[in-house]
C-alpha cells in the first residue's frame, strides 16, 4: 500500500510539472481570410517583458499585398505596415495589456488569404520562463535529494 501511494505521488508531481511546462510559450499558425472591403483584427493579451515574434504572408489572386498594424493597451500605434505582402516584426513588451493586430484589405477588389505565424515568449526577471522554471524544478530536486540523504537511516 505504501509503494502504491509513492508511485501516485510520484505520478502526481511528474504531471503537475508537465503541466507547468506546456505553457511556456505560446506559438500559432493561422490562416484566414480578409474579405475584400473589410478589416479583421485579432488581440493578444501580454505581459511587460513578453517577446513577441510575427510573420506574416498574403496570398490574393492578383496582388498579394494588404495593410498591417499593431496598437497597443492605449489606441497607441507601435508599427504600420502600408501595401505588404509579407511582415517579418519583432518587440519587447514594454507595457502589459491587450494588443491588437489590425488586417486592413479596404482597398482591393478581392479577397486576401493571410498566413500568420506568432509566437509569444514569456520572461520572468529577464530569464525566459523555460528556464526560470528549469532551474527552480532542479532546485527542489536537489532539495528533495538533500533531505533523503540526511533523513536516511543508518544500516
Amino acid at each position: 500500500m505504501i509503494q502504491l501511494k509513492k508511485e501516485l505521488i510520484r505520478f502526481l508531481f511528474i504531471v503537475m510539472v508537465f503541466s507547468i511546462l506546456v505553457q511556456l510559450a505560446e506559438a500559432t499558425t493561422l490562416n484566414f481570410t480578409v474579405p475584400k472591403g473589410e478589416e479583421k483584427t485579432m488581440s493578444l493579451s501580454l505581459e511587460v517583458e513578453d517577446h513577441v515574434s510575427i510573420k506574416l504572408a498574403v496570398v490574393g489572386q492578383t496582388g498579394s499585398t494588404l495593410d498591417f498594424c499593431i496598437t497597443g493597451p492605449h489606441g497607441n500605434v507601435i508599427v504600420e505596415y502600408s501595401n505588404r505582402g509579407s511582415v517579418d516584426y519583432r518587440f519587447v513588451c514594454d507595457e502589459a495589456g491587450e494588443y491588437v493586430l489590425h488586417f486592413s484589405n479596404t482597398d482591393t477588389s478581392e479577397d486576401k488569404l493571410v498566413v500568420l505565424n506568432y509566437e509569444v515568449q514569456h520572461y520572468i526577471f529577464g530569464i525566459p520562463q523555460m528556464l526560470f522554471l528549469t532551474i527552480i524544478i532542479v532546485l527542489v530536486c536537489m532539495g528533495a535529494v538533500a533531505v533523503f540523504i540526511l533523513m536516511g537511516k543508518p544500516r
